[in-house]
């Protein structure tokens, strides 16, 4: 039983300064209980950071007793939290960091309910709109610093690894930190705490006092990968196809670690992505970097690649084994490439305005025994098409993973089933049991039952 502060007050700290007097009254009256439910759950995820659970639906049993009560005072508000993890509290005082995410969180769930789903300001029916969107709430949280030039790279990579693998995401992040770039990463344990826990040393070396540790993450994975207490700049975003989006539109480099189901869904949208015909042109480093440990690794990811979405994928991206520096050096140099395109056609280089994401990549995709069933897994179709169906059918998985409806589904109805073309099942059968092979669907499952059935 994990042990829980009976009752505490705190206050906000600077990611909460202000509230109009009608966002104070809607949280103290609770006049909207999809916000509540939503910021419970992600306060939830914060509070219980080090929780090394990834099952959504057991957190919130275990936390069940769990409350927040908001307290109107002169300035806005204080919140008052009833059976909190002790873990989040030293002697009595919440930690500092855990304080500000806590208040990050209520300030990206407010604004989200407010200006973005409740405010038609935004028409989330068109692909301009969405992206509008995702621009707006990274404002809100102030992660767009225009003049800034140095590179936010995004760090992908699975939450379950083992300790060679994890060791190397560290000496990446070093390498990064040394050259004066910052780290995105979805703010998670393993792979996204490595490169973030690595760069702080190569930064203090190099006494770079500006130092940027940005998780971003959504309302439904964030209880199964709590934030890590590097993040220093926490977002939440409002499903996992804006979360995509944040990722690419702020990155200039994108580093790929070892992962499971969650890392081939987020290597199948970048490659979406760059494989439209609109962006072919466009220069944008992505690289896939292992130690020597876990070269096999990209060697299965490489072949799956290969067989469902041919050469020109391949194409599209570099994979370094063991080599931390070079790995560092070629996202410089390919960061260097994106700001160059990016001042010559006049693009901002805090957010890439030119990327073009189709709709297929944006449309939130609900998980159900029925869309899973009827994903367009066939080789009739332009690759970039193909991406964006096997990217919904790793996110599918994901939800029966790790995802509290997803599990529910999973429970009531057993394993969602996929079907297709047998040259693209083939592959997907392959990698998928690679994966439960090698422990990387969920943290310390070494008798894992899987969520889906490969239809043949």
């Amino acid at each position: 039983m994990t042990p829980k502060i009976d009752c505490v007050t705190v206050s906000p700290e600077a990611s909460l300064e202000l509230l109009s007097p009608s966002e104070v009254d809607q949280l103290v009256r609770q006049t909207d209980p999809n916000l509540f439910r939503t910021f419970r759950r992600c306060a939830l995820a914060v509070l219980n950071t080090g929780n090394v659970n990834d099952n959504t639906a057991e957190i919130l049993e275990e936390f069940k007793d769990f409350d927040i009560r908001f307290i109107r005072q002169a300035r806005g508000i204080k919140l008052q939290l009833r059976h909190a993890p002790a873990s989040a509290f030293v002697d009595g005082r919440m930690i500092r960091g855990i304080r500000e995410q806590l208040f990050s969180v209520l300030r990206d769930v407010i604004y989200v309910t407010n200006e973005i789903r409740n405010s038609h300001r935004f028409n989330l029916a068109t692909r301009s709109g969405i992206t509008d969107a995702v621009f707006h709430v990274l404002r809100n949280a102030n992660v767009l610093h225009k003049g800034e030039t140095n590179p936010l790279v995004v760090c992908w990579g699975g939450h379950s690894i083992s300790r060679d693998e994890y060791d190397f995401t560290k000496k990446v992040g070093y390498e990064l930190g040394l050259r004066d770039m910052n780290i995105i990463t979805g703010c998670g344990p393993g792979a996204m705490k490595g490169p973030m826990k690595g760069a702080t040393i190569g930064h203090s070396k190099q006494h770079i006092v500006n130092r940027r540790y940005i998780g971003i993450t959504e309302p439904g994975i964030i209880a199964a990968e709590s934030p890590n207490p590097i993040v220093n700049e926490l977002v939440i975003m409002p499903d996992i196809e804006k979360r995509l989006e944040a990722f690419v539109r702020t990155a200039h480099g994108v580093i790929v670690f070892p992962g499971g189901a969650g890392t081939a869904e987020e290597i199948l949208y970048i490659l979406g992505l760059l494989l439209h015909p609109s962006n072919t042109r466009m220069p944008f480093p992505l690289i896939f970097t292992a130690a020597e440990s876990s070269a096999s690794y990209f060697d299965t990811i490489n072949e799956f690649i290969q067989q469902t979405l041919g050469e020109q994928a391949r194409a599209r991206y570099e994979i370094i084994i063991g080599d931390a520096a070079q790995v560092a050096r070629s996202i410089k140099s390919g960061s260097d490439q994106v700001f160059k395109f990016r001042r010559k056609h006049k693009d901002a280089f805090y957010f890439n305005w030119k990327l073009n994401v189709p709709k297929e990549l944006q449309s939130p995709f609900e998980p159900t025994h029925d869309t899973m069933r009827k994903l367009n897994l066939h080789k009739d179709q332009p690759v970039h098409l193909l991406a964006a169906n096997l990217r919904r059918a790793f996110s599918g998985i994901v939800a029966g993973n790790v995802k509290e409806h997803g599990i529910k589904l999973i429970r009531e109805k057993g394993p969602f089933e996929l079907e297709g073309d047998p040259e693209i099942m083939e592959p997907l059968d392959k990698l998928l049991r690679t994966f439960v092979e090698q422990n990387r669907m969920k943290i310390g499952e070494g008798n894992y039952k899987p969520c889906y059935r490969v239809v043949r």
